[in-house]
């Protein structure tokens, strides 16, 4: 996949999120996503990572079962965040959950339980 399918791929991931608009941060022009102006995935420059947030202890379990794939990022890696080589081998399906989270983590609450659960209903919960 080439740079540009794979930044067009996370594009359309981040912006299916509800009121996710697309602005650089500060003096960079790489893409960053944004709710409500709060960062929610940001890309480097050279468009060969993403970064976004987690909840505690998954940065650690990533970068731990995948560090070919998965680094701390300097700057945000102490406030969580995760690294995401875009360049490497990536599974989508598992790049778009780690998004819809980091999303979830940082949008205002009614917004981010507007995202449909993006795994299957558990038949033994349903009654």
């Amino acid at each position: 996949m080439s740079g540009e399918d794979v930044m067009e791929r996370l594009r359309e991931i981040c912006l299916s999120l509800p009121e996710a608009v697309e602005k650089a941060f500060g003096g960079h022009t790489s893409p960053s996503f944004r709710v409500r102006d709060k960062l929610f995935v940001m890309t480097s420059e050279d468009g060969r990572s993403m970064m976004f947030k987690a909840a505690p202890g998954v940065q650690e379990a990533l970068v731990a079962s995948a560090p070919q794939r998965f680094f701390v990022p300097a700057y945000v890696g102490h406030k969580g965040w995760v690294g995401a080589r875009l360049a490497a081998d990536q599974d989508w399906d598992e790049i778009a959950e780690l998004v819809e989270d980091s999303y979830r983590l940082i949008a205002p609450k009614r917004l981010a339980a507007r995202i449909r659960l993006s795994a299957p209903e558990d038949p033994a919960v349903r009654e």
